[in-house]
């Protein structure tokens, strides 16, 4: 019986995730393509939508002005400047470079004046370098078509200074060579503008998009001002461009929205161009279709159902291009819950068919009988059971009414099972809304009333208890007459126990009496004799 109840509560398990709502309304997606994230809440309509994008939804940026570092130097004077010390965005390294084919080998310790002249010796005075503080680059002018490098140079000088052929008798860096030093104090990191909005410690602040960052010109590094701008909630990200020696501020969302900056004249973000000469990149709306409509537009590129129409539908779109979506039932889950019922429903009643058979030796005529033969309780429930199970709910509207109407019946061997897979997949793939009705009833539905069944089995006055309260009862009095009959059997060996000793004890009385007779007969005999 406890056995038989245990099963029974696996089984109303089963039956109470039948009747989980989110059972049938849980959705699969697939797209036709890859690189798309695609997701649909409990209940989305089934359908295949056809989406298009046109394009991405970008952030717009705010770019500061390129160039804010300081020059190599302050004049075309280069000779106390050493390879080493050069304030570029990359170091460079010592070794060979080729111009014109001559080789050309440079140490850390040459000044960039010195490497001119090793340019000019390396290649007979046919190229010669300078460098103009104006516009911070570096021009190597030849008597015809400068070419620069080969495959066996190890220095990466020509790069370090932007210097790359262009075919011609003169060759400029691409862009100016001085750079910011990211992590020195910002007093001395080399910028072009010095920053004056600050109080005599040395502090400041600027905002933005309202957002107020402090920092101190003395202790902070431009490495640092960036980090805590990218942790505050200004809801951009700051960057550093090596390569234009400029600052970015890029939106942390998309779409066509704004960057508000605002200080005090002479603060950081003016040094960094930020402010004057600053250029805003304007972000891009998404601009998208659903299956052929109209063009769409959307700030982000997460495409929900609120933007084209289809209620619980999210597209994250990670590139442009065509895709089709499917949305459908999440039959695979369905059909595993549906699956445990019938395994554990045949589970029941195999159990109940085992314990209550009666079986007729056809040669002896013998009568086998089981452990719960003639509890008729039990025999009965198993047939309202399977009734319940396999009886049809004419209340319901739909086409599913019954496990038949799903493929589901009993097999040659007697045990639920689903007779016809192909039938159960279509109907919960076409027909979702009806066999969640089916189920999910409250009061009327298959899952309801096999659980008010199964309540009747399991509850205080259903057979499994009533059984189980039965024997205990009979169990509860023969432990009291097994104690009683123990209570007198003790009293009954205390007593045969001291009668024993009893004995004993004269037994060793007499004993010694005779012992004594003994001994007194033989000195009587002895004095006689």
């Amino acid at each position: 019986l406890a056995q038989l109840e245990a099963d029974i509560t696996t089984l109303q398990d089963s039956v109470r995730a039948l009747s989980d709502s989110s059972l049938f309304a849980h959705r699969t997606t697939t797209a036709s393509g890859t690189g798309w994230t695609v997701s649909a809440a409990d209940s989305t309509a089934n359908g295949t939508y056809t989406i298009n994008v046109q394009n991405l939804a970008t952030a717009a940026q705010l770019a500061g002005a390129a160039d804010i570092a300081s020059p190599l130097a302050p004049t075309g004077d280069v000779s106390g400047l050493t390879l080493a010390a050069l304030p570029t965005a990359t170091a460079v390294t010592a070794g060979t470079f080729t111009v014109n084919g001559k080789i050309v080998t440079v140490a850390l310790t040459d000044s960039l004046q010195e490497v001119f002249d090793k340019i000019s010796a390396a290649t007979g005075g046919a190229v010669t370098a300078a460098y103009d503080a104006v516009t911070d680059t570096i021009t190597l002018s030849g008597s015809g078509e400068v070419v620069l490098g080969s495959t066996k140079d190890s220095s990466n000088f020509l790069t370090a200074m932007r210097l790359a052929n262009n075919g011609t008798a003169s060759v400029t860096s691409s862009s100016s060579l001085g750079s910011v030093a990211l992590n020195a104090p910002l007093a001395s990191a080399r910028l072009k503008t010095a920053i004056t909005a600050v109080d005599a410690s040395g502090n400041g602040s600027f905002a933005i998009n309202g957002v107020t960052i402090s920092y101190n010109v003395n202790t902070d590094s431009l490495a640092t001002v960036l980090a805590r701008i990218n942790a505050a909630d200004a809801g951009v990200t700051a960057s550093f461009d090596s390569a234009g020696d400029r600052v970015l501020l890029t939106n942390t969302i998309t779409g066509d929205i704004g960057v508000g900056v605002d200080e005090s004249a002479g603060g950081l973000l003016g040094a960094l161009g930020l402010t004057a000469g600053a250029t805003l990149v304007h972000g891009v709306n998404a601009q998208f279709s659903v299956n052929g409509g109209p063009t769409l537009t959307s700030a982000t590129n997460s495409l929900d159902g609120a933007t084209f129409g289809v209620a619980g539908l999210t597209v994250q779109a990670a590139a442009a291009g065509t895709q089709t979506i499917t949305v459908a039932a999440d039959t695979a889950a369905m059909t595993t819950a549906i699956k445990a019922f019938i395994d554990q429903y045949n589970t029941v009643q195999s159990e109940i068919q085992s314990q209550t058979q009666i079986s007729v030796d056809p040669t002896s005529g013998k009568v086998s009988t089981s452990i719960l033969s003639d509890n008729h309780d039990i025999q009965n429930w198993s047939s309202s059971l399977r009734s319940r199970v396999f009886g049809q709910i004419s209340s319901l509207t739909g086409s599913i009414k019954s496990l038949d109407n799903l493929g589901i019946g009993f097999n040659s061997a007697g045990t639920l099972s689903i007779i016809d897979s192909s039938k159960l997949s279509a109907a919960l793939t076409n027909k979702t809304s009806d066999a969640a009705a089916f189920f999910n009833t409250a009061s009327t539905g298959f899952a309801a009333a096999v659980n008010a069944n199964l309540n009747q089995v399991l509850g205080l006055s259903g057979p499994i208890a009533v059984s189980s309260g039965t024997l205990n009862s009979q169990n509860n009095r023969i432990e009291q007459q097994i104690a009683a009959l123990q209570t007198q059997l003790d009293r009954e060996r205390a007593q045969l126990t001291a009668a024993f000793q009893a004995m004993q004890d004269a037994q060793n009385t007499a004993q010694t009496q005779m012992d004594y007779l003994t001994r007194m007969l033989k000195q009587q005999n002895s004095s006689n004799g």
